[in-house]
């Protein structure tokens, strides 16, 4: 039980351990901001295009049931506002990877191609050897 103990103790100090839970609970606090902003600022802009009485619902026949486009279009917005942000988030994320990382060249070619029969040829040779053309 100890060594069970020791063992989950070094992986939840772990730092990227930690800074998974650190980047959950910033995600969980950005989530409730962005909901925030779209029900109490994107609904009523949506309510106020479709007036005052349908408050971004549309009545089904007059039964008294609804559909709740102004919560659909809602989330919809939420949805796109976390995309983005994540999206921002990653590229960021590979940039600041990248910047230690050296560019590896691409190794010099070692063969040409013939201009005559375009079959693959030493770099340095002045005759091909397929079609015995003079280079």
């Amino acid at each position: 039980m100890k060594k069970f103990l020791e063992e989950f103790k070094a992986f939840a100090l772990k730092g990227n351990v930690m800074n998974m839970a650190v980047g959950v609970i910033i995600g969980a606090a950005f989530g409730d901001l962005v909901t925030s902003f779209t029900t109490n600022i994107i609904q009523p802009i949506i309510a106020c295009i479709g007036s005052a009485e349908v408050h971004g619902r549309i009545d089904l026949f007059g039964t008294g049931n609804y559909i709740d486009y102004g919560a659909f279009l809602s989330s919809v917005i939420y949805f796109l506002i976390m995309a983005l942000v994540i999206f921002m988030l990653v590229k960021t994320m590979n940039r600041v990877m990248d910047i230690g990382k050296k560019k590896e060249e691409a190794p010099a070619p070692t063969t040409k191609k013939c201009p005559y029969c375009r079959s693959e040829i030493a770099l340095d040779a002045v005759r091909c050897p397929h079609c015995t053309s003079e280079l």
